[in-house]
This record gives structure tokens, sequence and C-alpha cells, in this order.
């Protein structure tokens, strides 16, 4: 997915969960500064962005993208706490398995053999397959590889699917290419001195 910056910069990010996808819309405390989910569009707008299938035909309502924020923020600290080894919080775990309980999206096959979703998708059941998705994604093979970005001023946070399980940033085009050019220009200064 494309991330936009609220400094107008953007760069190119895979977290590799869906779950994971709506912490990029923003979360609690200080990431408040990158809160994006403000009305029922920016939901649908959100949705559409993510690694969700095309042709989503979502409604939203006001009470669900309240809903949304609030599973976001429970989601950012249960994903923050499962990478230090944090016992999750049982506030945080409640909003996740109150999200999962509704009726998730559903896909079905359409006549020329492709797939489509079944008319009538809300926001709520958008909510319970983003909730869904971490469970899957905390108690599954990968939950392991649950990672933060390594730059000390980003908070990111993805699943580690590379063969060898060393990914260290959120994004090469952004923490990893600014970490190779201070490690570059710390070089230069330490072989000029």
């Amino acid at each position: 997915m494309l991330l936009r910056h609220p400094d107008g910069s953007s760069f190119r990010f895979d977290p590799g969960a869906l779950c994971l996808e709506l912490l990029t819309t923003g979360g609690p405390g200080p990431l408040a500064y990158f809160e994006m989910l403000h009305a029922p569009a920016d939901l649908v707008r959100w949705a559409a962005e993510c690694r969700l299938p095309d042709g989503l035909g979502l409604a939203v309502g006001e009470d669900e993208v309240a809903a949304a924020r609030v599973l976001r923020d429970a989601l950012w600290r249960l994903a923050e706490g499962h990478v230090h080894a944090l016992p999750p919080g049982p506030e945080d775990l409640a909003v996740v398995n109150e999200a999962a309980a509704h009726l998730p999206l559903t896909a079905r096959l359409n006549g020329t053999g492709g797939r489509e979703w079944v008319p009538g998708s809300t926001g709520t059941g958008l909510l319970s397959t983003v909730a869904r998705d971490a469970i899957d994604l905390f108690t599954g093979a990968y939950a392991h590889r649950v990672r933060t970005c390594a730059a000390h001023d980003c908070r990111l946070l993805f699943v580690d699917t590379s063969r060898p399980g060393k990914r260290r940033w959120c994004s090469m085009e952004r923490c990893g290419n600014r970490h190779k050019v201070r490690a570059h220009r710390a070089r230069l200064t330490t072989t000029d001195e």
C-alpha cells in the first residue's frame, strides 16, 4: 500500500497482514497525528486501498468509523505488546473478540468463475474481518515474525515473511534508505577525521 505522511512524503509499505494495514490509519496517543478515519468515506477509502480484493460495495455509518478507531487502537496496543512479549490487556482483547464475533465480509464465486463480494457489506463486517485476521496472525505460524521497524523514529509494524526472517525496516524506500544514508555519512565523518 502507498502511505502518505502528513508532511507530504509517501512510500510503499507492505505490513503483511490486513489487521496491520488498519494501523496505518492513525492510532492512540502521539499516533493521533496520523489520524485518517474521520468519516465513513475514509473507512471506505481505506478498505478500497487495503489488501482486500476489489469490488467491495461497502456501506459504513458514523458509529462504525468510531468502532474502527477503537479496534485499531486496541490492535496497536496488542501488536506492540506482542512484539515486546507483554501480556495482552483484557480490554484490548475484549475489543478484538467483540469485533470478531460479528459476521465477516463474505466472498462468493460469480457466474464466470471469478470472485465477488456478497452484496450488503457493512463496516461491522469489515471490522469483523480485520479482527479475525488479527486473531489468525497472533495465533498462527507467523506470530513470532511480527516486528516493529528498527528505525528509532518509526513505529510501523509488519510481518517479516522474508525467507531468512531478518527484515528490519518498514520499507527500504523510507527507513532502510535513511539508515543507509546516516551510516554512509557516519563512515565519511570517521574517515575525514
